[in-house]
């Protein structure tokens, strides 16, 4: 159906490699390491990061981007959030003028507090109709093992958001459309920050009612700093808002709610950041979330206290009693 790109050879960026090949496109999938996109092209997996999971003999992978991106229609942008404007800086002008870019990413820049696809209009020069994002509760090992799932496909442009879903709607993934590009960006970006307040809960030895209530008012902090900056209410009740939410902070697969858990438990952040072998993107964005929030004057208290604690300015029982003790005030306002 189409010839795509997917930039990024990790476990997300894998799978959705898989979900394009099953809709019956020609894939290239990029990788930093020589050697494992060697291994991907003789061993059809990548062990690496998906070990068991049989790849479609149309997911081709290269080392080199400039072969991945040639005659590209679509570009799938899945490496880490804070290195894509690195990333972009060395290979960005491979990209055909006319590609759409789709951005898997879930963070927002440290320092310039952009949304992924804004750093890529600012470096590429794209408008809003080449722009879409992919998210949703899609947690890379499930979308592998083809287990049924939904997501949503986001760009200001509904007909090149209908177009990608149906570039990427197979027998197991659902897409959903919507236009609501900030909303869907916002909402898979604060969900990491939120999946390592319940970890730390977790590790903390706490229960589901200590958990339901760091993920309800979570999402009430993401809703607020969603509608100051201009998005859509309506989508943080749905699979980008509500649905990624509950998926990162309820699986053991999130890597943002098990390094949390390893926080509650008494380790520190480098301690686990040393285990940690892909990356929580949580830990980098809740410093730039929790700015962009004081530049919006939003009160956002769990993702503040959650940069507190990356930053060493708080245990993780200090968090959970500061949450607990603040003001109380109406649940809705």
């Amino acid at each position: 159906m189409a010839r795509t790109a997917v930039m990024g050879a990790g476990s997300w960026g894998t799978a959705f490699a898989l979900v394009l090949a099953d809709a019956g496109n020609d894939v290239r999938l990029w990788g930093r390491r020589a050697e494992l996109c060697d291994a991907i092209n003789a061993t059809h997996e990548n062990a690496d990061y998906l070990p068991g999971i049989a790849l479609p003999e149309t997911v081709r992978a290269t080392h080199d981007p400039r072969e991945a991106l040639a005659g590209a229609e679509v570009v799938v942008l899945a490496v880490p959030s804070q290195q894509l404007r690195a990333n972009l800086g060395d290979w960005g002008d491979g990209i055909e003028d006319s590609a759409v870019m789709v951005s898997l990413m879930k963070g927002v820049e440290l320092g310039t507090h952009l949304r992924m696809s804004e750093v890529v209009a600012e470096l590429t020069g794209a408008g809003p109709e080449r722009i879409a994002v992919v998210t949703g509760p899609n947690l890379a090992k499930e979308i592998a093992r083809r287990e049924p799932a939904a997501s949503v496909v986001a760009c200001a442009d509904q007909a090149v958001a209908e177009r990608l879903q149906k570039l990427c709607h197979t027998a197991a993934f659902r897409p959903y459309t919507n236009t609501d590009v900030i909303g869907c960006e916002l909402g898979g970006t604060t969900k990491n920050v939120i999946g390592l307040a319940v970890g730390v809960c977790i590790g903390l030895g706490f229960g589901d009612n200590t958990k339901a209530s760091v993920i309800t008012r979570g999402l009430a902090e993401t809703a607020r700093l969603g509608v100051a900056i201009g998005a859509d209410p309506l989508t943080f009740s749905g699979l980008a808002g509500m649905g990624d939410l509950v998926a990162t902070c309820s699986s053991p697969l999130s890597r943002n709610r098990t390094f949390g858990e390893k926080l509650g438990q008494g380790l520190s952040v480098e301690e686990v950041t040393a285990q940690t072998r892909q990356v929580a993107e949580g830990v980098k964005s809740c410093r730039s979330v929790a700015e962009l929030a004081a530049a919006h004057d939003v009160d956002m208290p769990i993702v503040t206290h959650v940069a507190a604690l990356i930053a060493g300015e708080m245990d993780p029982e200090a968090l959970v009693k500061a949450l607990i003790s603040r003001e109380a005030k109406p649940e809705v306002r």
